[in-house]
């Protein structure tokens, strides 16, 4: 079978989180063949993997978001789109519910639109806005929204013009632009979609929105409601959605998709490779660690803040920040002068790794991401044997506190972006090691219960050949 898996932001470029799901799927599926629908945010990315592609990955089709700052189109071409044609592109514009993706899809792939910059310098396109700006957004002014709405729309329509890989299963590994792109490899060639959604996207764009510096107050509305118009069309299109766990289920539906389309089905780790790591040396303080990436996302910020707290409580307690940085450097700039100054001692970025090289030596955990889904950094940690401090984010309340099962506590679980909370929780394990033994033994039984990769991986087979034809593709790779 021919599996399009269609990622954003993530595989092959960045690791961790989905990225490690990703390549764990692909290398536990050697009979199938993937193709890797990638989908960055900048072409300085191109080609530069973080991971030895698996043999039966066949293809990886790179697109980049930001190739719509190279094209110019030209002023005062006439498309002569049709009413259904109009009000679709209308809707999809200025947002709302029951956008019909169909005529979207039909215009955006028709040769007379065979340039998307040309379009949105068109008539038509004017015609459009001109309608949109007398209905909804008077107080806006028109050159602003013009301009505003083109660099909003332009990267989609440059992302679905491009061309399709034809497969058996097409497989969103998130909404928004990667599962427009999969929906539109199902309206293509009548193949199934499904879609995996870890965290809920359009929440997570609307977070990041809100805080955002280069939106002005009055956009800030438009580009939210894009993005849930965007999720909306992987919602319509999937023939089947899969979450990790309830919570997300409940607030999909919120967002229009079908109950009768979801189902539950939770990751996993090979827990026997999380036992036996190295141990920290002998005679050292407490190890405190995160295993995340250093984007503004996972609130390092947060975490720093808190080993303040831990460091006047446990003068002689070490941190260690574990995962790349370079996606955003500014960020990782601004976490490093927190440090500097709070005068924090014993803190330690230590850039890309291998986890296995780490994790058995921390003494306890800590994750303070302000979204998440199901995290694999919690589930990696539990497999070892690690007690956690996390937020109250995802599921990691199901987690480390069991849904109605007899394992216990596997940690704390706070309030976002309360680092006093999250720096007590800490002091509260730091001063007790048999809790930290305790909890680190509840998690492990708990992953070993109901978060097995054996079951995670006897699902998506189950999926695949549910949706896709039974046959075999000849193994190949290129690397």
């Amino acid at each position: 079978m021919r599996i399009c898996l269609v990622a954003e932001g993530s595989y092959p470029y960045i690791t961790g989180g989905v990225s490690s799901w990703i390549h764990a799927l692909v290398r536990n599926m050697p009979e199938h063949e993937f193709i890797i629908y990638a989908i960055a945010a900048e072409r300085k990315q191109q080609g530069k993997f973080k991971y030895e592609l698996p043999a039966n990955i066949v293809d990886v089709r790179e697109v980049f978001l930001d190739d719509y700052l190279r094209v110019e189109g030209e002023w005062g071409h006439r498309v002569r789109l049709t009413k259904t044609e109009r009000e679709a592109l209308k809707t999809l514009i200025g947002g709302g519910e029951g956008v019909d993706w169909k005529p979207i899809f039909d215009v955006l792939r028709n040769p007379k639109l065979d340039n998307a910059s040309n379009f949105l310098m068109s008539k038509d396109y004017f015609d459009i806005m001109s309608e949109l700006c007398a209905e909804k957004y008077a107080q806006i002014p028109f050159n602003e929204m013009f301009w505003t709405v083109r660099s909003m729309i332009l990267p989609l329509l440059l992302t679905i013009s491009g061309t399709i890989p034809e497969a058996d299963v097409y497989h969103a590994v998130s909404t928004g632009y990667a599962g427009v792109i999969a929906s539109l490899g199902k309206y293509m060639y009548d193949k199934p979609m499904i879609l995996t959604e870890h965290g809920i996207y359009s929440r997570e764009r609307e977070e990041e929105i809100i805080k955002a510096d280069w939106v002005k107050g009055y956009f800030k509305d438009v580009w939210i409601e894009y993005f849930y118009t965007l999720s909306s069309c992987a919602y319509q299109y999937a023939d089947e959605v899969v979450t990790l766990f309830n919570r997300n289920r409940e607030i999909q539906i919120e967002l229009g998709c079908e109950a009768e389309k979801i189902r539950i089905m939770p990751n996993g780790v090979r827990v026997e490779d999380f036992q036996g790591l190295p141990a920290k040396p002998e005679g050292e303080p407490v190890w405190i660690g995160g295993l995340v990436r250093v984007v503004p996302i996972k609130d390092i910020k947060t975490m720093i803040q808190s080993f303040q707290i831990v460091k006047y409580e446990v003068p002689d307690a070490k941190f260690f920040i574990m995962g790349p940085y370079e996606e955003d450097l500014e960020y990782y700039e601004e976490c490093k002068a927190l440090v500097e100054s709070l005068q924090l001692q014993d803190v330690v970025f230590t850039g890309s790794i291998n986890i296995k090289d780490y994790i058995n030596k921390m003494d306890i955990l800590v994750l303070t991401s302000i979204s998440e889904g199901q995290p694999l950094a919690v589930l990696e940690g539990m497999a070892a044997g690690k007690p956690f401090v996390t937020t109250d984010v995802g599921s990691c309340k199901e987690l480390l506190y069991g849904v109605n099962d007899e394992f216990g506590t596997a940690g704390y679980v706070v309030p976002v972006m309360n680092y006093e909370q999250v720096g007590q929780a800490i002091v509260s394990m730091c001063r007790s090691e048999r809790q930290r033994r305790e909890m680190g033994m509840n998690g492990l039984n708990r992953v070993r219960s109901q978060y097995t990769n054996e079951a995670f991986i006897d699902n998506y087979k189950t999926l695949y050949h549910t949706h896709g034809e039974k046959r075999k593709w000849p193994v190949s790779g290129l690397n």
